[in-house]
């Protein structure tokens, strides 16, 4: 094989792409299409394999192979002769990523990115994989080796390589085909299941769930304080909490700068792939929003507070749009060539030294186990020489006992200390930001600020959310079809939206509606479900498709069903319609709450724990939510008083509303008609408690509304999903 070559002065045809991943291998010397007809129709007209490389911008092992094979002139030289070289990038694109994605992962047994896969003309997958390095290494085959054997195939033995892909692709097919055999039953018994699995998965060491590398998985947590909530099961609380709490103070939560990195590449949470996704700060500050009600103790919020305002300093655009994630890599300081896994992010103890200064540095290298030869235990690729990666390593009390010090004391020098190395880091070269708004995941994003607001009643955190709301319907909306696009970026609006961009975003709106009470996000919410229902529900299996049917190009049309990275759009779908019915009075709506649930019934029985977050959308079911209706004006002191002992207490199953005596409750009562009457009394805010829309006596006292939420209703009767009867 040559040595390594460069061309930097190449341009490829993804210099026209809007995608921040594809533009990254814009100057690659590859002959790189996007996906789309004209890659297609070279491949049929020179009948040449089509290899797909999938990938997203963060992501380190994708700089990897680039730097190294699709740098390569040797190796693009390979790629440009014998295929036809089609790049995705799989967060704009996940409808290509997911049908190869299970292609790759039914043929290898695993999956990730970057993600290559060889293609017939025809589209059908014969061979894939995730990263190879460039030549054969310690027993992996390399990728020169892979592009031979494949040029080799499809020249000598092309009938066989077009047999097997036509047998793969009907596999694949029969895989994600419907089962006509009858749905199980929704029953609570799936509840106790999941919570069975998740705790036989749990590590009681350091949290989490599994062994290293250990991924945060926060619909496993909203699981878990549901369920406790539901059964006062102590274990449940105990694994949320300590996770979280192990969770904080490892490495994968950037002490400096706040917010979570992906995931760790060990058991401890100290070594984190140091990628920033906007989906993982979404989630975590929920769970965190969530263990503070259940527990009360500041340190919680004090975690959902740092996550919330990274994103707002970093991850915010000028209009109030949230863009993707930050890189994992960036050049090393005093070397602008060469980039480096977390080398904005990691620490040498001199550095701490000489910025805080001799007395100050040991208090705090004592309490983040900073060490002069670095604090990375295992470092097989060399990224971390004298480097540490900052992580609580004793409690402040010990600390503080250390050096004879208060503790007050040490945690205002510790505080005073970050404020100064944020500063000495924000003169390092920064890592690359992923600057596209994806709707999906401002959706998130948005639910995690309307959260944040009710909980800790900051007015900033629902602007955040109210300002993204608005830029998304601007941009991303098209009023006279009612639809979705994905992404945006730099004044591209493109892509029809998907399921989860529907699903998240309608969660979005029914979180800011109950935080701020504006009635036009409620009524985005419901066209935008009736939206969902036309261009995804599966009329004869039950449950809704990830993609529309309208692209032919995509081989297989299918649901998602696993709460991973991201919580599963369907999961999320079955709660949003439970919650608009409870919020409409619509039958229908409450119909297919039940059945999107019941289409996944089945794998609720067979692996529950694999959709944690569909259990919580049938714990909703499965116990009547308490419908809150707070009389009162919006903005008026009293109300607010109300509203801070609603959301002082962890209630999951519960509608919040607003009877303001004016266009809000109008359009309320046009579908609960009970809510006409209900107003203040002798002019006080005045909070209803209702079931089955009927309510209890009216509280004025928000001390005891609170008390009230505090006592646990027991489940229906039946322990069927709930079917109000007004």
């Amino acid at each position: 094989m040559p040595e390594h070559q460069v061309t930097p002065a190449f341009t490829n045809r993804l210099a026209r792409a809007h995608s921040p991943y594809l533009l990254q291998h814009a100057h690659n010397p590859v002959h790189w299409f996007e996906w789309g007809e004209e890659a297609f129709a070279k491949a049929r007209q020179e009948d040449k394999v089509i290899f797909l490389s999938v990938g997203y911008s963060t992501c380190h092992w994708c700089h990897v192979m680039e730097r190294e094979s699709f740098e390569n002139d040797a190796v693009a030289k390979v790629l440009n002769g014998h295929f036809v070289c089609i790049k995705v990038d799989r967060e704009e694109r996940p409808d290509i990523d997911r049908v190869y994605m299970t292609f790759v992962q039914a043929t290898t047994g695993g999956g990730g990115w970057p993600m290559s896969v060889w293609l017939t003309p025809g589209l059908k997958p014969f061979f894939g994989g995730t990263y190879f390095p460039v030549e054969d290494h310690h027993g992996r085959r390399g990728f020169v080796s892979v592009l031979e054997a494949i040029v080799e195939a499809w020249t000598t033995q092309r009938e066989q390589v077009l047999a097997s892909s036509a047998d793969i692709t009907r596999g694949l097919q029969s895989l994600v085909a419907r089962d006509d055999t009858p749905p199980r039953p929704l029953e609570a018994s799936m509840l106790d299941a999941g919570y069975a699995e998740i705790r036989s998965s749990y590590e009681p060491h350091y949290g989490g769930f599994g062994s290293a590398p250990k991924f945060p998985r926060p619909a496993a947590l909203n699981f878990l304080a549901r369920y406790f909530a539901r059964t006062g099961t102590n274990d449940a609380l105990d694994m949320m909490l300590f996770t979280l709490r192990q969770m904080a103070g490892g490495g994968m939560h950037d002490h400096i700068g706040g917010g979570f990195h992906r995931y760790s590449v060990d058991e401890r949470w100290h070594v984190p792939h140091f990628e920033k996704m906007l989906y993982d700060q979404a989630q975590l500050a929920c769970a965190y929003l969530e263990a503070f009600q259940i527990t009360h103790e500041a340190f919680y919020a004090d975690v959902a507070r740092d996550t919330l305002d990274y994103v707002l300093r970093d991850l915010t655009g000028e209009r109030g749009q949230f863009y993707s994630a930050e890189d994992a890599d960036s050049p090393q300081p005093g070397d602008p060539v060469r980039q480096a896994e977390g080398a904005f992010y990691v620490w040498e103890a001199d550095e701490i030294r000489q910025a805080l200064g001799e007395t100050k540095a040991q208090v705090f290298n004592d309490y983040f186990g900073v060490l002069t030869q670095g604090n990375v235990r295992s470092d097989p690729h060399g990224d971390f020489p004298n480097r540490n990666v900052l992580m609580v390593s004793r409690t402040l009390e010990e600390t503080a006992k250390q050096f004879r010090l208060p503790p007050d004391r040490v945690r205002a020098l510790l505080a005073e200390a970050r404020r100064k190395l944020f500063d000495v880091r924000a003169k390092r070269p920064r890592p690359q930001l992923d600057d596209k708004t994806l709707t999906a995941w401002n959706g998130l994003m948005i639910s995690a600020f309307a959260r944040a607001a009710q909980v800790l009643d900051e007015p900033r955190y629902l602007e955040a959310a109210r300002k993204s709301t608005a830029f998304l319907r601007a941009e991303l909306y098209r009023p006279d079809t009612g639809t979705l696009l994905r992404r945006h970026r730099q004044g591209d609006s493109a892509i029809d939206g998907f399921l989860d961009d529907y699903a998240f975003l309608i969660q979005g709106l029914l979180d800011v509606y109950e935080a701020g009470f504006d009635p036009g996000h409620l009524r985005w919410a419901v066209a935008l479900q009736e939206r969902q229902d036309g261009l995804f529900w599966d009329a004869a299996g039950k449950g809704y498709f990830s993609t529309t049917n309208a692209d032919p190009n995509i081989l297989l049309r299918m649901k998602d069903d696993y709460d991973g990275a991201e919580p599963s759009p369907n999961s999320i779908a079955a709660l949003n319609l439970v919650r608009l019915a409870e919020m409409t009075g619509n039958a229908t709506l409450r119909t297919r709450a039940r059945d999107a649930s019941t289409a996944f019934a089945r794998r609720l029985k067979q692996a529950p724990s694999a959709m944690p977050q569909m259990l919580v959308a049938l714990g909703f079911q499965l116990r009547r939510p308490r419908l809150i209706v707070i009389a009162g004006q919006p903005d008026a002191d009293d109300t607010r008083a109300m509203l801070r002992a609603v959301h002082r207490e962890f209630v999951p199953n519960k509608i919040v509303l607003l009877a303001d005596g004016g266009e809000g409750q109008r359009m309320l009562a046009g579908w609960l008609q009970f809510l006409k009457d209900l107003k203040p009394l002798n002019g006080a805010a005045t909070a209803y408690l209702c079931q089955d829309y009927a309510c209890q006596l009216p509280l004025t006292d928000p001390d005891r509304l609170a008390d009230q939420l505090r006592s646990r209703p027991g489940p229906n009767s039946a322990g069927a999903p709930h079917e109000p009867s007004g």
